[in-house]
């Protein structure tokens, strides 16, 4: 039994009708790798009974503390059934690559039951028209409720279901389930308890603001940290439906960072951050909506020490970064990008990394829960403009994975939709059938992009021209002669 921490129930709290707030993922098999060319749906299933005991996500549920007076509780599902968790679905023919970014934005738009363990995973068949898949992939699709896990863990539960080898994997029998679930009063008791410390919290919590208020004074003073402009009211900002849009491009991880290294201090993080400008531009310019001053991404930032790193729920921080939409010329847009990467970086290192989690162990969840659905009914979240879209950063493995002998050949990711909100990116780079890659996906509100791939051509078309424009040949300045006297 494990209750939850203030910011994993934050996603709960979060998670508003039409809102819901899971992640995950799209990965793409090759079956020809595995013994004798085929995997069952039964292997599929029979590995994970295998594994199932190796991480708690698999078979915990929610325990909800009576009358909402406190976080609620991780216990074991004593009911819990592998096969209502794992589906067997297929696409129509032809089985093209929309098809699947279709099914995929309906599986995702979907909420995950609460009174069961809060993942899904779908078998996905019928990939025979797929360009640059060898024939026969089939697709994995797994939903994993936000409260339980944030891109750092997610990535140790993927590793959880592959194998280094075409080999599967053997585990020994996994230990005795005990299945325990707390009583009313007990829950009741650590309610009472929490609620008198709340007030130390607070002070402890106000007490660490001010020398972190001191730090953003002198951060200002010192020019390494900038406020941003007034923020810009795109089309990505309003009521959110409940229909969702995915896609994604690939790009060769060698030539993002051949990008990167054209100016100096720059990271992967910051020419990614730039494609997306530059696609977000494209596109605005194209619907005449693209304006005047820059659009301004979120970029959640994983906080953990070296000693959380196995820790499972949330630990995530926040930035805000400029995206510099207003530049241009693509080179000049990756240094003014990295510049305000820079100074994001100072103000959350200014006002504290951990800021956000702690916020969020001292704020009730009922308070925040009924916060957040005021601020919907109102209106008032569509009226105030925190960041016109999320780019966040998950790292993928760094070698070839497989599952039940099945090679990985592409992984595309699936993020939540915030309230006022409607677009998501996600840069997942990894190996990916023994290359090095970066995928930029996106879901979306439909109402809000409804071509969602001429959006993806828009961040191809971003990529290919900051690649010309960094790794353009330089001309050499021929030196001048010496006039010859007559």
């Amino acid at each position: 039994m494990q209750q939850l921490s203030g910011q994993d129930a934050m996603f709960l709290h979060a998670e508003l009708d039409g809102l819901p707030q899971h992640i995950g993922g799209v990965s793409i098999y090759d079956q020809s790798t595995a013994p004798g060319g085929t995997v069952r749906f039964k292997q599929i299933l029979a590995m994970l009974e295998d594994r199932v005991h190796l991480s708690p996500i698999f078979r915990r549920k929610l325990e909800f503390v009576p009358y909402n007076l406190g976080r609620p509780y991780w216990v074991e599902d004593p009911d819990f059934d592998m096969e209502y968790h794992v589906r067997h679905i297929a696409l129509p023919k032809p089985g093209d690559w929309r098809q699947l970014c279709i099914l995929a934005a309906r599986l995702h738009s979907q909420p995950l039951r609460r009174d069961k363990p809060l993942w899904e995973l779908y078998v996905i068949e019928g990939l025979n028209n797929v360009e640059g898949y060898p024939p026969g992939c089939f697709a994995l699709l797994l939903k994993v409720h936000h409260c339980a896990m944030d891109g750092a863990t997610g990535t140790q539960f993927m590793n959880i279901v592959h194998d280094l080898t075409p080999e599967t994997r053997e585990f020994d029998e996994s230990p005795p389930w005990i299945v325990e679930r707390p009583s009313r009063a007990r829950m009741l008791g650590r309610a009472y308890v929490d609620a008198w410390r709340k007030p130390g919290q607070v002070f402890e919590m106000l007490r660490e603001a001010v020398p972190a208020v001191q730090r953003i004074r002198a951060g200002r003073r010192e020019a390494t940290i900038r406020d941003l402009d007034e923020k810009q009211k795109t089309r990505f900002q309003g009521r959110i439906s409940r229909h969702r849009v995915v896609e994604a491009r690939k790009f060769d991880f060698e030539e993002v960072r051949a990008i990167k290294n054209t100016v100096p201090g720059t990271t992967i993080n910051d020419a990614m951050l730039t494609i997306v400008a530059g696609g977000l531009r494209r596109y605005l310019d194209a619907k005449g909506e693209l304006p005047d001053g820059t659009l301004v991404s979120g970029c959640p930032i994983d906080v953990r020490s070296p000693e959380e790193r196995m820790a499972g729920g949330n630990m995530v921080g926040f930035m805000n970064v400029a995206l510099r939409t207003e530049i241009d010329d693509p080179l000049r847009r990756l240094e003014a990008v990295h510049e305000e990467a820079l100074s994001a970086k100072a103000y959350a290192e200014a006002l504290g990394p951990r800021f956000a989690v702690d916020l969020a162990d001292v704020m009730p969840g009922n308070v925040l829960s009924l916060a957040i659905r005021t601020a919907s009914a109102t209106g008032l979240a569509e009226s105030s403009v925190m960041f016109n879209t999320v780019v966040t950063n998950v790292p993928g493995p760094p070698m070839q994975l497989y599952m039940c002998g099945a090679a990985l050949v592409d992984a595309i990711s699936l993020g939540p939709l915030l309230p006022n909100v409607g677009l998501f990116h996600i840069v997942y780079s990894a190996v990916q059938n023994k290359k090095g890659t970066i995928n930029l996906s996106f879901t979306a509100c439909r109402d809000m992009l409804p071509d969602p791939a001429f959006y993806a051509d828009c961040l191809q078309e971003s990529f290919e021209e900051l690649r010309a424009a960094a790794l353009a040949p330089k001309k050499k300045k021929r030196p001048r002669r010496a006039k010859q006297r007559a």
